[in-house]
């Protein structure tokens, strides 16, 4: 029997699909907010999750990764009413089980259903991770641990890889590990920087040349790609490979086999590849500037990595990680970060992302000198700068946002009407005041108030003869 969570505004879609997990023989409790989904979640370790997109407090799809790390590490299925094709993608992206359009019905939750359950339970009986080797790697968020464990799988394949992602978020790395905890371990990992190969000697610089086959070739080289034989030929960048390039590298891929440069026998390298890029790859293919049959024969298995910005506390782990690596290597004493600077440090996009956070720890420890602590003022200029600029840019859109349309921003009735009475009251004071020209018997007289509870209101409110003048 699996435990089922249902999120959704509808009342009696919940109370149907209760009905239907029962008939399953599973245990269904439901929520309609998402924030008393959030409270069962984190108290129940459930195994499947059905979440709604559109609910009173929020978008579900905006809450899923939340839900993914609650518990019992749940998997979620979307179930909506507005069939859209690029939340639906989104969903998928953000680590969904399935994306399934209202009106629900038990044909169409079954299967889902079931596949769920049974991926659910063979993740816990088995923790791919244990085995690899992950020097290096810092950082638990749930991104993370998604794209290791498709590193799991791609290190016990020798399928090609194609690894995506903002620059700085360590694609190389990942490739590295998955060379390193494959079978092939313990050979070459050969690293091709498509963006800096020299225009005219791409082929040279890849398939290696034979002596004299070009001015200046004054002894035959050997090319990268023989140079990965039965290890891994890292493709970083791929997106900058020359299209002219692109189709006898296909081949190469295909066959394992090419030509050197003036070479008049073909050669052989038994490798695997694995490539990288920070472009929109799937673009470049529609605008006819990378080939849709090397994407396919490159993308077998696919690892996107998030940026920073989406890893949670990552970035703190990270931070303390090359603080103490750095201190280690300039020879220095350990430091301590403020909790103003671990805030900023969490709460900063870094658009540079891994590689940005270490460049900004070098820059602090260089400003903070032999200071045992290190400090926002430690940051460089452009990280304050912008910090700064975005508190304002948030304050400045707040305060043109109607505060009545969001319920959170709401005063209870009574809180509410307490205020408008205080500011009433004041107001009526400072015009008693200066009607009667601050003669206390007069006005006592005005408003029937005692003389003791007037002087009681006009301290309350700090009210003086100067201040109302």
């Amino acid at each position: 029997m699996a435990r089922i969570l249902i999120i959704d505004d509808d009342r009696m879609i919940c109370d149907a699909l209760v009905m239907v997990m029962a008939r399953m023989d599973h245990q269904a409790d439901f929520a309609l907010t998402l924030e008393e989904g959030r409270r069962l979640a984190e108290a129940t370790p459930y195994d499947v999750v059905f979440l709604d997109v559109r609910l009173p407090d929020g978008s579900g799809l905006e809450a899923l990764p939340k839900f993914q790390e609650s518990a019992g590490n749940p998997e979620v299925i979307i179930i909506t009413g507005d069939g859209d094709p690029e939340g639906a993608q989104l969903a998928i992206y953000s680590g969904a089980w399935d994306y399934i359009e209202k009106p629900l019905s038990k044909d169409t939750l079954t299967l889902p259903l079931l596949r769920a359950l049974q991926y659910h339970e063979e993740k816990k009986n088995k923790n791919p991770l244990k085995a690899l080797n992950l020097e290096g790697f810092i950082g638990e968020s749930l991104p993370v641990r998604r794209c290791l464990n498709i590193l799991a799988q791609a290190a016990g394949s020798a399928a090609p890889v194609l690894i995506t992602g903002e620059t700085g978020t360590g694609k190389e790395l990942f490739a590295n590990a998955i060379h390193v905890n494959s079978g092939s371990g313990n050979k070459n990992f050969v690293v091709v920087d498509c963006a800096a190969l020299p225009e005219t000697l791409v082929e040279s610089t890849l398939f290696g040349h034979e002596k004299g086959a070009y001015t200046g070739a004054d002894r035959s080289r050997e090319g990268l790609v023989k140079m990965a034989d039965g290890g891994t030929l890292f493709l970083d960048e791929v997106g900058e490979m020359p299209l002219s390039v692109q189709r006898g590298f296909l081949r190469v891929l295909q066959e394992h086999r090419f030509r050197p440069v003036g070479g008049k026998e073909e050669v052989s390298s038994n490798f695997r590849v694995i490539a990288a890029t920070n472009r929109d790859i799937d673009q470049m293919v529609e605008e006819g500037r990378f080939r849709k049959d090397l994407l396919f024969r490159l993308r077998s298995i696919h690892i996107h990595l998030p940026p920073l910005r989406e890893r949670g506390n990552d970035s703190k782990q990270l931070a303390f990680y090359f603080m103490n690596e750095l201190c280690e290597r300039y020879g220095m004493g350990t430091k301590g970060f403020s909790p103003e600077l671990l805030d900023i440090v969490k709460s900063y996009s870094w658009p540079g992302n891994v590689r940005e956070l270490i460049h900004a720890i070098e820059n602090i420890l260089a400003a903070a000198g032999n200071s045992p602590i290190l400090f926002p003022e430690h940051l460089p200029t452009y990280i304050r700068a912008e910090m700064i600029s975005s508190t304002l840019r948030k304050k400045e859109k707040n305060s043109h946002q109607p505060m009545v349309n969001d319920h959170r921003f709401l005063d209870t009735f009574r809180e509410n009407r307490e205020a408008i009475l205080l500011v009433a009251e004041k107001q009526y004071l400072v015009n008693l005041m200066a009607t009667t020209e601050w003669n206390i018997s007069r006005a006592c007289s005005v408003s029937d108030l005692s003389r003791a509870r007037l002087y009681s209101l006009l301290k309350k409110h700090h009210i003086t003869r100067h201040s109302s003048e």
